[in-house]
């Protein structure tokens, strides 16, 4: 099992994360990528919502995913084949946690004439909403046999009543 670096970012005190500034900029991509869409659709039927849904598809990979919630924390299972633990990018805010991972396909030289590949730039990027706040400090990612797994504790609330006795 290999393990995934996980950038943690308190929102109470730390500025806004670089992975803000990249959805930012995809969030414009997909957003362009509908526009070509709508304007090739002419007299078709459709829909914003569905163009911006074709969009998305096209430029990114949406991965299959479980969320568990048990003993106090949240599982996160993710399908992320192909990728390597340096291509994940997992960030860990007070109340999500996001994953970003992109991977390119390069030919060497020495390999021999290319006659055709189906493989190229792929682009995975999910963001996990958390019901409860969570102790970004103990969160850990992994992945092994294309599967990324996140473990998210919850803060431990101590009760207010047991403080003031």
């Amino acid at each position: 099992m290999s393990q995934v670096a996980v950038e943690k970012v308190d929102v109470k005190k730390d500025a806004a994360p670089s992975v803000f500034e990249e959805i930012r900029a995809l969030s414009e991509r997909i957003r362009q990528r509908a526009f070509d869409i709508f304007e090739h659709r002419r007299d078709s039927d459709g829909t914003a919502v569905s163009d911006w849904l074709a969009a998305e598809r096209d430029l990114l990979g949406i991965p299959e995913s479980e969320m568990i919630e048990k003993d106090g924390e949240y599982d996160v299972r993710l399908s992320a084949p192909g990728f390597e633990p340096a291509e994940v990018q997992v960030t860990a805010l007070n109340d999500a946690l996001i994953v970003k991972a992109v991977s390119t396909h390069q030919h060497d030289k020495s390999e021999g004439d290319v006659r055709f590949c189906e493989f190229g730039q792929k682009t995975l990027f999910r963001r996990f909403d958390l019901p409860e706040e969570i102790d970004i400090d103990r969160v850990k990612a992994s992945l092994d046999n294309g599967v990324l797994s996140l473990v998210a504790p919850k803060v431990k609330r101590e009760l207010a009543l047991t403080a003031n006795s």
